[in-house]
């Protein structure tokens, strides 16, 4: 049986090392083939905690209890279990809820300040240059107040109307 959890503890250490060192080429060359399979719970980071806690666990408690075989393998597996939820819950669910995103609704650019980079005629259509996040986006844009804006100008969004921003001249 020390076999068996020095084989988890081993296979659990080098899953996680060829992970970290191979992750992104292996994901990459069978990208989306086991898509199917699925599951949140079953993430690499939680199964590869799971085995690894398995073996060392079992390793300890064989060696320093008396307990039989079977109750070392059944008080492996729930230590196993519960810390694999835990890293699961703590870890691994909160950074997949943190990803990132770009997108943004155009209604959200009411109030904000950028730049002309296209002249906006009194009664046409010009370009604004806005930052959004940690990026900029050009939208297109008409004048509020129906007047002339110059390339360069500092507006402000006032309106957004049928996905134009109606932009009035920020005056200092």
């Amino acid at each position: 049986m020390i076999a068996f959890y020095w084989s988890c503890l081993a296979g659990g250490a080098i899953f996680a090392l060829i992970s970290v060192l191979l992750g992104d080429i292996i994901s990459n060359a069978v990208d989306g083939i086991l898509d199917f399979l699925s599951v949140d719970i079953l993430q690499p980071m939680v199964l590869a905690t799971a085995i690894t806690t398995l073996g060392g666990s079992g390793i300890l408690l064989l060696k320093y209890s008396s307990f039989n075989n079977v109750f070392v393998f059944l008080v492996s597996a729930l230590i196993a279990v519960l810390l694999s939820v835990i890293v699961f819950f703590a870890y691994v669910k909160p950074m997949k809820n943190s990803e990132n995103s770009t997108s943004f609704s155009i209604q959200e650019l009411q109030g904000r300040m950028g730049q002309v980079t296209v002249p906006i005629p009194s009664h046409g259509f010009g370009e604004v240059l806005l930052r959004v996040g940690a990026g900029h986006t050009n939208q297109i844009a008409a004048s509020f107040d129906q007047q002339d804006i110059a390339e360069n100008a500092r507006v402000v969004v006032v309106e957004v109307r049928d996905d134009v921003l109606y932009v009035s001249l920020i005056t200092i």
